[in-house]
């Protein structure tokens, strides 16, 4: 949907891992049927819903849960240009604007018009071996190349656009949307980006005598991870990680997809947001 429409079919989905979330995706569904919506409710991970949202079936989707929920709901909807609302039931929701409370506010503004739709970039991350494609990913945060079971740092080259950048000495390297820059790159030193940005950024994780400054990419530029030494390995937004061999390359660009958020109010949001989650740190409940 690259237009704002009134939405008429409406899939609710929540995380099967935290049992208030179901809860709330059966009061959203039925508030919706109660004013005429198409609506449905399941679980994420719903082989049945993933298959009707990839037919098409729908033109908007909530996603009832944390930020880990918002990623998978991406991961989904962004290849179908299917936006999504998301209810946060997490702790912290860097990428929910509506909060459990919230939603019926929410939606009354949706049914008016009176939202605005957010285009965040994807990644692409594609694992290379002598030249073979072993798998492609799409990232709504990040592709990390990290050590793996070993304590050890590993090496890892990385060259923009063919040109060579640097070799760290490492933990691991982040690649990271703007979006991502609020999450694991954050926690490892990186700057925050503006959502509405579609750059690279490259954060190092533990660098040991190797640069230690996190660097944005122009836009449109790519960038590609090259395991020099180590036990080294991939995770896409926090996914099942796989396993890197020794000059196995990690070519990561702008993907061919964007999610889109359904938002309210301005766009000041963002900032309002990040301003609270970085005064209070829901998920030990203690002032930072």
């Amino acid at each position: 949907m690259s237009e704002k429409i009134i939405p008429r079919r409406i899939a609710v989905a929540a995380y099967s891992r935290l049992p208030e979330s179901v809860v709330e995706a059966v009061a959203i569904s039925t508030f919706l049927k109660e004013r005429g919506i198409d609506s449905i409710h399941g679980m994420l991970d719903d082989a049945t819903l993933r298959k009707r949202v990839k037919n098409g079936d729908f033109d908007l989707f909530i996603a009832v849960g944390g930020d880990g929920s918002m990623l998978r709901a991406s991961h989904l909807c962004a290849p179908c240009n299917l936006p999504i609302l998301g209810i946060n039931m997490g702790r912290l929701g860097f990428l929910m604007q509506i909060q459990r409370d919230e939603w019926r506010n929410a939606l009354e503004q949706l049914f008016k018009g009176d939202y605005w739709l957010e285009n965040r970039m994807m990644l692409r991350a594609e694992h290379l071996r002598s030249g073979d494609s072993l798998g492609v990913w799409h990232a709504l945060n990040e592709a990390v190349v990290c050590r793996g079971a070993s304590v050890r740092p590993v090496r890892i080259s990385a060259s923009v656009d063919g040109m060579v950048l640097t070799t760290y000495v490492c933990d691991g390297l982040i690649a990271a949307t703007p979006t991502g820059s609020t999450a694991y790159a954050l926690a490892a030193g990186g700057p925050i980006l503006p959502p509405e940005l579609r750059n690279i950024l490259l954060v190092p994780i533990a660098p040991h005598l190797s640069v230690d400054r996190a660097v944005v990419l122009s836009e449109g530029t790519s960038v590609n991870m090259v395991v020099r030494e180590g036990d080294a390995v991939l995770s896409v937004d926090g996914q099942i990680p796989v396993g890197l061999a020794e000059n196995d390359i990690v070519d990561v660009r702008i993907g061919d997809f964007v999610s889109q958020f359904i938002r309210f109010g301005d766009p000041g949001y963002f900032y309002r947001n990040l301003t609270a989650h970085m005064n209070q740190n829901r998920s030990i409940g203690m002032p930072r």
